[in-house]
C-alpha cells in the first residue's frame, strides 16, 4: 500500500516518545535532542516516520527529522482515533497508540511534512499567543461584568481587572503589528489580492496566509474548505434516515470563526455572497446556514484570487468558484 521500506509510528508526550515500526519493534526515547538523535540513527533509508499533531510536542521532533533528511508525516489525531475505534481496540497505552499510528499509515496515504522556516514558525507562534491573550481577555471581561452586577463592592479588584485588560489589549496590538510586518515582508502581493475581495478583512487575510502557507498546502479549493471545516456532512440512509445537513467542524476552528465573522460584511458588499445568502434564506433555511454557505464561498474566492495572481474581478471569480 506504500512506497516506504519501513514505517514508524510515534506517540509523543512531554518527557518521552514511543516508537513502533511496521515489523512490530518497540522502543521508547527521551523527548529531547538526545532521543531525536538516537531515533534518527536507527532509521533505515527509505523509511517514513508518522506522528499525530499534538501541539508543541510533535513539532520539535518533526522539524529535527526533516532537517536530517528523513521522510516525516504529521496526521490528524481524529483520523487515527477513528481508525482505532474501527478496530474496536480495548487497549489504551502509549505503546498501543504508536502501533495504531503505524498501522494507520500502512493502510492509508498520509501527507508528507514540510518544515517551516523561521518566519513561518514565528507567525504561528504569534497566532497561538494572540489566541491565548484573547481568551484571557474574555475571561476578564466576564469577571468585570460580574463585578458591575454586584455593584463593585471592591474598587481594588475592579481596578486590577481593568489594568489587566488594558495590558492584554496592548500586548495583542503589539503581536498583531509584528504579525503584519512578517506577512507584508514575505506575502505582501497575496495579502493585497485577498483584501481586494469585498468583505475580506485585513486580519482574516493575514490568518489565511499564515495557516495555509500562502495557499501552498492545498491543491484545490475543496481541500481548503475541508481544512476549515465548513464542508457539509450529509446524513441519509435508506428511506427512513434523513438527518439535517451540518458542517463537518473537523478543521481549523480559528479560521472557521474568522470566516463566519467576515460573512456578515460579505453579505453586504460581495455580490456573489449576497446572492447565495438570499437564495438560501428564500428557501426557508436558517440565517446561520446561509452565513456558513457565504463563508464557504469566501474561501473559494480567496483560493481563486491568491492562486491566480489577479485582483478580484466579479465575473472572473464567479467562473472559477
Amino acid at each position: 500500500m506504500n512506497k516506504y521500506t519501513e514505517i514508524y509510528g510515534v506517540d509523543i508526550s512531554k518527557d518521552v516518545f514511543d516508537v513502533v515500526n511496521s515489523k512490530g519493534t518497540y522502543i521508547q526515547y527521551s523527548n529531547g535532542l538526545k532521543g531525536f538523535g538516537q531515533l534518527s540513527k536507527k532509521l533505515p533509508k527509505g523509511s517514513l516516520v508518522v506522528m499525530e499533531a499534538t501541539g508543541y510536542y510533535h513539532y520539535r521532533l518533526a522539524q529535527y527529522l526533516y532537517e536530517h533528511g528523513h521522510s516525516v508525516s504529521v496526521v490528524n489525531p481524529l483520523s487515527v482515533k477513528r481508525f482505532i475505534q474501527m478496530k474496536q481496540s480495548k487497549v489504551k497505552t502509549d505503546k498501543s497508540d504508536a502501533r495504531a499510528i503505524c498501522e494507520y499509515a500502512c493502510v492509508n496515504e498520509v501527507p508528507l511534512y514540510k518544515a517551516k522556516n523561521k518566519d513561518q514558525a514565528e507567525c504561528l507562534q504569534l497566532l497561538r499567543l494572540m489566541d491565548t491573550y484573547l481568551k484571557h481577555g474574555t475571561a476578564i471581561k466576564n469577571k468585570l461584568h460580574g463585578e458591575r452586577t454586584m455593584g463593585i463592592p471592591s474598587k481594588a479588584v475592579y481596578r486590577s481587572l481593568e489594568r489587566s485588560l488594558k495590558t492584554l489589549k496592548k500586548e495583542i496590538a503589539l503581536l498583531e503589528a509584528r504579525l503584519a510586518d512578517l506577512v507584508k515582508e514575505h506575502q505582501q502581493g497575496q495579502l493585497t489580492l485577498l483584501k481586494s475581495i469585498p468583505g475580506m478583512g485585513n486580519k482574516t487575510a493575514m490568518v489565511l496566509l499564515v495557516l495555509t502557507d500562502g495557499f501552498t498546502k492545498f491543491e484545490n479549493a475543496g481541500q481548503l474548505c475541508c481544512y476549515a471545516g465548513i464542508t457539509p456532512t450529509i446524513r441519509e440512509s435508506g428511506s427512513s434516515v434523513r438527518g439535517r445537513s451540518r458542517i463537518s467542524k473537523v478543521g481549523n476552528r480559528k479560521l472557521r470563526n474568522l470566516l463566519f465573522l467576515c460573512s456578515f460584511s460579505a453579505c453586504k458588499h460581495n455580490k456573489a455572497c449576497r446572492e447565495i445568502y438570499e437564495r438560501i434564506i428564500s428557501k426557508g433555511k436558517s440565517k446561520k446556514l446561509a452565513l456558513i454557505a457565504v463563508s464557504n464561498k469566501l474561501l473559494k474566492q480567496s483560493f481563486a484570487i491568491a492562486t491566480s495572481g489577479l485582483p478580484y474581478d466579479e465575473e472572473y471569480v464567479s467562473r472559477l468558484t
